[in-house]
């Protein structure tokens, strides 16, 4: 679950549709803004504490369940919740993400943001990663592909192609369906092939799609008292249900990056899988969602710099990988350094989401690069 940058800001009202200017021989002033008036204009600007707050809070659960994976292995209650938490964590950032994609129709401008804020750091950070394994593994062997996302990079590239072909959602008449139905048929594709982690993309995709239909007001109902309280019962449900299944689920499903083929299970299960794994993280995103906090908090200011905890967490748990700390330290797996390994990936995300580390990542997760880009003759104005 990762912030795009750029992506969660809020979207822009309507303009008004421009009437043809009256000439007139004599000179008018411009009318004064009433003060409510400015005062709206300001707040219309201002990030909302509850996103924020979303998206810091969705980065921990993304931070810790990467770091449960080496340790997991032996603790069913342990992998029952990390089973819980991989159904709905991604899920609900990927909503978030499409609901503040909803104003993106490809002008420069954006095009710009999409280029600066989602392709660069996909390119550095995949460049990154590789030559980072080929330097901690001595493993020359490690290409470094563009077309094959490395580790958690898959997810700039699904955002790019997701965002991209926004106007295409906002213009066919059943969305969620449409995305539902390319969804199930990428489930039983095992031809699909590693080429930007497409399989992944589209199994993702109708959580994109959703939030690109949702309106505020369906925000304002999950964080209804009564979602709340239901939420309740719906996570101790889903907690039993996925110790039942720890031990006899695989877990390639919360990964959706493999079809039911290649997962050994007959064709249709991909289908059915889709549709259900569908239902559970929309109810379990909805019933996070609601206990999230409206109002600021100590972490409200994280939430703008998320991709930096998303991209650089993933170096400090694959630097444990290779550096087999949490081979070497066989107590991390017990209970006691299980809460220890989760404490450490909370802190350490945390403070990779920090502004000060925002601000030295600005050069490659939010640069300006004006240089590289043509100037929009609609930007240019009205020539005197």
């Amino acid at each position: 679950m990762f912030h795009a940058p750029h992506g969660y800001e809020r979207a822009p009202l309507p303009q008004a549709r421009e009437t043809e200017p009256v000439r007139t021989t004599q000179k008018t002033a411009a009318p004064a803004v009433p003060a409510p008036v400015e005062k709206a204009a300001a707040k219309s600007t201002r990030r909302d504490a509850y996103f924020d707050n979303a998206k810091y809070l969705a980065m921990v659960l993304v931070a810790v369940a990467h770091a449960w994976e080496p340790v997991m292995e032996g603790s069913r209650a342990t992998r029952a919740l990390y089973m819980l938490v991989y159904t709905f964590h991604m899920p609900a950032f990927i909503v978030v993400s499409g609901y503040f994609s909803r104003s993106y129709t490809g002008r420069p401008d954006q095009l710009r943001r999409l280029l600066t804020g989602i392709a660069l750091p996909y390119v550095v950070f995949e460049v990154v990663y590789s030559l980072f394994r080929r330097w901690a593994q001595h493993a020359p062997e490690q290409p470094i592909s563009l077309l094959d996302p490395f580790y958690l990079t898959w997810f700039l590239v699904a955002l790019f192609i997701w965002r991209l072909t926004t106007p295409l959602w906002r213009l066919i008449r059943w969305p969620l369906p449409v995305a539902l139905a390319l969804a199930s048929l990428a489930a039983l594709t095992p031809n699909i092939g590693a080429d930007l982690n497409l399989q992944r993309v589209l199994q993702f995709l109708p959580f994109f799609v959703l939030g690109l239909c949702l309106k505020p007001e369906h925000f304002q109902l999950v964080r209804r008292r009564e979602v709340r309280l239901l939420s309740l019962p719906l996570f101790a449900g889903a907690g039993v249900f996925a110790y039942w299944a720890a031990p006899r689920m695989d877990l390639g499903w919360f990964y959706r990056s493999s079809s039911a083929q290649d997962l050994g299970v007959p064709w249709w299960s991909g289908i059915v899988m889709t549709l259900g794994f569908f239902g559970c993280a929309v109810l379990l995103s909805a019933g996070f969602l609601a206990w999230v906090p409206r109002r600021r908090m100590w972490f409200t200011v994280l939430g703008a710099g998320t991709i930096c905890g998303y991209l650089l967490h993933g170096l400090l748990i694959k630097a444990a990988d290779y550096g087999h700390v949490f081979e070497t330290n066989t107590w991390l797996s017990e209970p006691g350094g299980e809460i220890v390994v989760t404490l450490v990936a909370a802190a350490a995300v945390t403070l990779l989401c920090t502004p000060p580390v925002r601000r030295v990542m600005r050069c490659v997760t939010e640069p300006e690069m004006t240089w590289a880009f043509r100037r929009d003759v609609t930007e240019l104005g009205p020539r005197r």
